[in-house]
């Protein structure tokens, strides 16, 4: 369907007939898109995870084809002139190596003197509740969370007429989530905005249009956010997204009841301990576990700010940093090594972020590089089931980063099940995802749980430590401040408390 055009005011973009398609694949992803957005609008691009959405954020504000060449065409394409882009993955987004310097690069783009860069920086930091000791901090040094408040805070220094936002808040704690939205819309009540984002609870009310797209990328619906999650809720469910109330659904589904009906019970056999465990960045302690254990066939959800240690504990644990204490796994002392450090037999890490763990050239080669010994139809068959599992591309012939961030997400966890493991440790392995492979991906979790595997997944949302969880550690300035059985909605609510 064409989307409906004010004529009453002026557009600050369109595109009339969009075709684009990836290097490599049979299929379009548009195939006569067309689409605009009114100066001043707020509009909210909702589909499944691969339909489309953050490349057509990018072809919007010329990303693509200016700086990412993909094979395209349209009839008319009209976009503004200025524009500021926060991406998913806000590693992509920094041109300096400290903070200080990275909100500088953009004000002396601004041609701010430079005596009243300091003020105008510790401002935009406390705008997005980016608070640090120093400001010349190594960005390298900051959490996947903190990295997305700075992200935005160089954008909205910007103050650009359109803002492009590509889930801003996918790596935040509930507390970041409230504050990042509520600064965006204190900044922007008269600029146009145009989002990709799953945590809608908190935007549904301040958004003017819904954009609905199909799993194929053409529009399925637009208008305003009540019509389309009243009129069109049988096709958010069927195309698997997220919507006000879809965790309340799934509670409440026959899937879910019969997933908590089969629970098995968890084993008495110590699978992890650590005791007076630190793990180090540089020489000082980024984490520190005083006593910690985990039973075979826990389900651990890791809660905390941005910024805690999180995601230190679970790189220690895999001796990916410098290390020092006690340290169990499957019963076996994890040694210490100076000069080289030996990955603990048994565990197996899905990284916060996905391209770290990529090292072919192609979705099966990734999900078939591990199966060492397996047939060459055993691995295809293995590679296929996986795809069809977590919803990848079906050709499996795509590059790994040619995928959106969530299909990126989704192979980083197909890759860690390929192996022979008993511990998993993930780091935030569905932020980024629609409701569909959210609650694909838990099941599966959940399936390999109740044949023996333990979980470790540092996490910020709460339905999964509620609903998923048996075991929930509170993690807070670098430590491991409690450990407690799970019992409950108000259990892991009390972790943030």
């Amino acid at each position: 369907m064409e989307t409906l055009i004010s004529h009453q005011r002026e557009a600050a973009l369109s595109m009339t007939n969009l075709r684009l398609k990836f290097p490599g694949e049979d299929s379009l992803l548009f195939k006569d898109l067309s689409f605009s957005v009114n100066k001043g609008e707020k509009v909210l691009l909702l589909g499944p995870s691969g339909c489309g959405k953050s490349t057509l954020l990018q072809v919007a504000s010329g990303i693509v084809p200016n700086s990412f060449e993909l094979p395209m065409k349209a009839e008319k394409l009209e976009l503004p002139d200025s524009w500021g882009f926060v991406f998913q993955d806000p590693d992509t987004q920094f041109c300096m190596p400290y903070v200080d310097e990275e909100l500088a690069f953009v004000l002396e783009n601004l041609n701010v003197p430079r005596q009243d860069m300091t003020a105008l920086i510790v401002a935009a930091l406390e705008r997005v509740g980016l608070h640090l000791p120093d400001i010349h901090t190594p960005i390298l040094e900051l959490s996947q969370g903190m990295k997305q408040r700075l992200a935005l805070a160089s954008v909205l220094l910007m103050e650009p007429e359109v803002l492009f936002l590509d889930e801003p808040s996918a790596l935040l704690d509930p507390e970041g989530t409230d504050q990042i939205w509520t600064s965006i819309q204190a900044a922007t009540a008269e600029q146009t905005v145009v989002i990709v984002e799953h945590k809608i609870e908190q935007i549904a009310e301040w958004i003017d249009r819904v954009v609905l797209f199909t799993d194929d990328g053409a529009i399925l619906a637009d208008g305003p956010p009540d019509s389309i999650f009243k009129d069109y809720k049988e096709e958010l469910i069927r195309y698997g997204i997220w919507y006000p109330g879809v965790w309340d659904d799934y509670l409440d589904s026959k899937a879910f009841k019969t997933l908590s009906e089969n629970r098995s019970s968890i084993s008495s056999v110590e699978v992890l301990h650590a005791e007076e465990f630190n793990g180090y960045r540089g020489k000082k302690s980024v984490i520190h576990m005083p006593n910690a254990s985990i039973s075979q066939g826990s389900w651990v959800t890791i809660l905390g700010e941005n910024g805690s240690g999180k995601s230190s504990l679970l790189l220690s644990l895999m001796q990916l940093l410098k290390t020092s204490g006690s340290l169990h796994v499957n019963g076996k002392q994890v040694v210490q090594k100076k000069r080289r450090r030996t990955l603990p037999a048994g565990l197996s890490l899905v990284f916060q972020n996905p391209e770290l763990q990529f090292v072919t050239n192609t979705i099966v080669e990734e999900l078939t590089i591990s199966l060492q010994g397996m047939s060459s139809m055993g691995a295809v068959s293995h590679a296929e089931e996986m795809i069809e599992l977590f919803n990848l591309p079906v050709s499996g012939n795509r590059h790994p980063y040619q995928l959106s961030v969530g299909q990126k997400r989704r192979l980083s966890v197909a890759t860690a099940l390929t192996s022979s493991i008993d511990i998993l440790l993930l780091d935030e392995p569905t932020f980024g995802q629609d409701a569909r492979n959210t609650f694909a991906i838990l099941e599966k979790l959940e399936s390999l749980r109740r044949n023996g595997m333990t979980i470790v997944m540092v996490t910020h949302d709460l339905n999964i430590a509620s609903n998923f969880a048996t075991d929930c550690w509170k993690v807070a300035d670098g430590k491991l401040v409690s450990c407690t059985r799970q019992g409950g909605v108000a259990d892991a609510r009390l972790v943030y408390t």
